[in-house]
């Protein structure tokens, strides 16, 4: 039976289910407390994806967390789990054992905009989560890069620090302190998951405070110590950042692991850099990336008892070197490999039978070079690897797009002499790549084009087949109509070599023909420690992971280094080009995979993206960072001006809680709040998602209006206490579902230039 056949589609999460430990059975987890984990259980995370083209090719992944106080007999039901769906899934799965606050990327990045960790045992009636519920008093520690975590801790003074962020979580107030070490981007997505906590457990009923400064927030302050006591003595510093850089991945080794007798032989194999060829299909390797992750590597020859036994022996090897019980692993099989693993190797490529029909000319992608197009499909400008999309100004390796006149133009003109690689090995596919201009970039296995002042020249490599020419033929013929000659290597006309610099050594290697390159793109968070580059990754991308605070690499790899790219994504309110520049060429250098020196880097700013770099996410919304011309608000909460902090406050804050001195009315209200949450008595306060607006209207216990009073009404003739903009949380829930075909709850997850744009189709301002 397929375990993954009946499960409800989730939205949001409709790749993605979840399993925990209870009473020695696994039972689905709720999709509204996803993201929730209870330290006393172990979780099955299975993330099925549903488009090859959101997810970059990439195979099933199943998850096996482990909390930090899980007993042997929850571990044991979780691993039976997680083999029985293994076996149900087969090998088109990588498996990850994932401990408590030590997750891989990868795990991390389901979910957005943070993992909450909650003490103790699940209840007995299986909630995870108490939508509604404000009878509550906790402390959650907030930290995390890309990435962010909130963990339940002591309800004191001395769970602080300076460097990181706590949210005192009152049921109907949550006031979020961030610590004077605390990054502007840090305190951002810790505001951005106290949004979702408050929406996902409190329907988005609750006021949120952030304390940026004790001093300008004394009414704050003044609830904090009601609960935590005055605090005695200073903050303890900030905790030690445990970050692993680049340097520390890229020390790997590979080990060949087999039975000798009744032993176990670990044998160190190689060092970088790797080749693919060293893994043998018969063969169990482990590969060690400087004690920050275990690959574990299962040829599909190799035993089914070698297969069981992936992660006791990983964990052998793991107490063997002295890593942390926490060590990251990852069992990968032979053909379905991770590109995390894959990119471990100088070049990866994947085999595809040789019987292959031949005669599958309806699969064939008809590549046609007009520049125009890479505009209007960035898809196209991207999958082509481009080395940009005819806009830009080239310097040296760094592409930088600059705006001119509302849109980008080069410097100079294009030059007359141009090459192409023509990729494809049957006719299942083919793409042409547009290579530097020079002899070192041919290669004997492989087809090229090189245009001299209009004129085509089908440049074919002695390994090439027969299979590979006919389609290099029919992909020439929609590029050029005319003018073509076809040219073997070899038998070069003078003036072919003179086009392209005159002659010089290039590659001649031997290649498979049922060979094929493997490409997958990979996003990473750029920030650094101790002089070092840190890079945490984010799988699954999409334009949501971009934050305007951020710098982030998109690594589009390629099998070829001179047609390689390296882009650089500057958000509005991130630091200085020139750092991130340094941190490409630094990516570079620190490869396992000896990536080429040469690799172009290209710099994008947020708001200005080419065609070849928005073509890999799989969809792109031009208008997401565009500001409402009647709102000055940068969309998704943040603030305007970067180094004005409070800014955030504001936003968050309209009924001005911490306006400063003399508001004594403010301090009134948030201890009527506080009152309110710890003894259910006086009227309930409502507050708008993101608005902070407060209203002590009884139209209603859930504080709906009827629909005749919001829609179709000017500001000034709302009911009194209404936010205008954002009158449609007073609806009920039946008017809200009918009038946006969708619940509250789902409408306030969604990111806020969605809401703003669903509101503004309907009319709402």
């Amino acid at each position: 039976m397929d375990i993954s056949k009946g499960l409800p589609a989730i939205q949001g999460h409709r790749d993605l289910h979840i399993w925990i430990t209870e009473n020695h059975k696994m039972l689905p987890v709720p999709e509204g407390a996803y993201g929730n984990f209870f330290e006393e259980h172990c979780y099955v995370v299975l993330h099925v994806p549903q488009s090859l083209k959101a997810t970059q090719g990439a195979s099933s992944d199943l998850h096996y967390w482990v909390g930090k106080e899980a007993g042997a007999e929850a571990q044991g039901a979780a691993a039976t789990f997680v083999q029985h769906l293994q076996e149900e899934r087969g090998t088109l799965t990588v498996l990850h054992r994932e401990a408590q606050a030590h997750e891989s990327d990868c795990f991390r990045s389901y979910f957005r905009p943070g993992i909450i960790y909650r003490k103790g045992g699940l209840p007995s009636d299986l909630k995870h989560v108490e939508t509604n519920m404000f009878n509550i008093q906790r402390l959650l520690h907030i930290k995390g890069r890309k990435h962010m975590s909130a963990t339940e801790v002591e309800l004191s003074w001395n769970s602080f620090n300076k460097g990181d962020i706590f949210l005192l979580d009152l049921g109907k107030m949550m006031i979020q302190w961030n610590g004077p070490k605390t990054s502007i981007s840090e305190k951002a997505r810790g505001l951005a998951l106290t949004y979702s906590i408050r929406d996902r457990e409190r329907g988005g009923r609750a006021q949120i405070g952030v304390v940026d400064d004790e001093v300008k927030a004394p009414d704050l302050m003044q609830i904090m110590e009601s609960v935590l006591g005055r605090r005695v003595g200073s903050l303890c510093a900030a905790m030690p950042n445990k970050d692993i850089n680049q340097l520390q991945k890229a020390n790997i080794c590979l080990y060949h692991i087999y039975e000798k007798g009744k032993d176990l032989v670990v044998l160190e194999l190689a060092t970088p850099p790797l080749t693919q060829d060293l893994l043998q299909e018969e063969d169990f390797y482990i590969l060690d990336q400087g004690g920050f992750k275990i690959y574990v590597w299962q040829g599909r020859l190799s035993s089914l008892q070698e297969r069981k036994a992936a992660f006791s022996r990983a964990a052998g090897f793991i107490q063997a070197k002295g890593y942390p019980t926490y060590t990251n692993v990852e069992v990968v099989n032979d053909g379905a490999e991770s590109a995390a693993f894959k990119q471990l190797f100088r070049i990866w490529t994947e085999k595809r039978s040789r019987n292959r029909r031949l005669s599958r000319i309806d699969k064939l992608i008809h590549v046609k070079l007009d520049v125009g197009k890479l505009h209007s499909q960035p898809e196209l400008a991207a999958q082509l690897r481009m080395v940009d999309d005819g806009s830009g100004k080239v310097e040296g390796q760094l592409v930088v797009f600059q705006e001119r006149a509302g849109h980008y133009g080069r410097g100079k003109s294009a030059p007359t002499t141009r090459l192409f690689h023509v990729q494809g090995t049957d006719s299942y596919s083919t793409r042409t790549v547009e290579v530097p201009a020079r002899a070192s970039s041919l290669n004997s296995n492989d087809i090229f084009l090189l245009v001299i002042a209009g004129v085509c020249y089908l440049w074919f490599g002695k390994g090439c087949n027969g299979d590979q020419r006919e389609m290099a033929r029919v992909a020439v013929t929609v590029i050029s109509k005319k003018n073509e000659e076809t040219v073997l290597e070899g038998q070069e006309p003078p003036h072919f070599w003179e086009a392209l610099g005159g002659r010089a050594p290039y590659p001649s290697n031997k290649r498979l023909p049922e060979e094929v390159p493997s490409v997958q793109p990979r996003l990473f968070e750029c920030s650094s420690q101790m002089g070092c580059l840190v890079l945490a990754e984010v799988v699954f991308f999409s334009q949501e992971d971009l934050g305007q605070y951020d710098v982030m690499l998109l690594d589009t790899w390629q099998e070829a280094p001179s047609v390689a790219q390296i882009f650089l994504w500057l958000g509005g309110a991130a630091g200085a080009w020139k750092k991130a520049v340094a941190w490409g060429q630094e990516y570079l250098k620190a490869h396992p995979a000896g990536r080429s020196l040469a690799t172009p880097i290209v710099l994008v700013k947020q708001g200005h993206e080419p065609p070849t770099f928005t073509g890999w996410f799989f969809t792109w919304d031009p208008y997401k960072w565009t500001p409402d011309l009647s709102n000055k608000e940068v969309v998704e909460g943040s603030p305007g001006t970067a180094s004005l902090i409070s800014e955030i406050t504001a936003e968050v804050n309209s009924f001005q809680l911490a306006r400063g001195p003399g508001n004594g009315r403010a301090g009134a209200m948030a201890l009527q709040a506080l009152k309110g949450s710890q003894d259910g008595s006086g009227n309930e306060l409502i507050r708008g998602p993101k608005s902070g607006g407060i209203s002590s209207t009884s139209a209603s216990i859930n504080g709906a209006l009827p629909r005749e009073q919001l829609m179709h009404q000017a500001a000034e003739d709302l009911p009194e206490g209404v936010d205008p903009a954002r009158r449609e949380f007073y609806f009920s829930d039946s008017d809200f579902q009918g009038i946006f075909g969708k619940s509250k709850e789902e409408f306030y997850s969604m990111a806020t230039w969605r809401q703003r744009q669903e509101k503004k189709q309907l009319g709402f301002f």
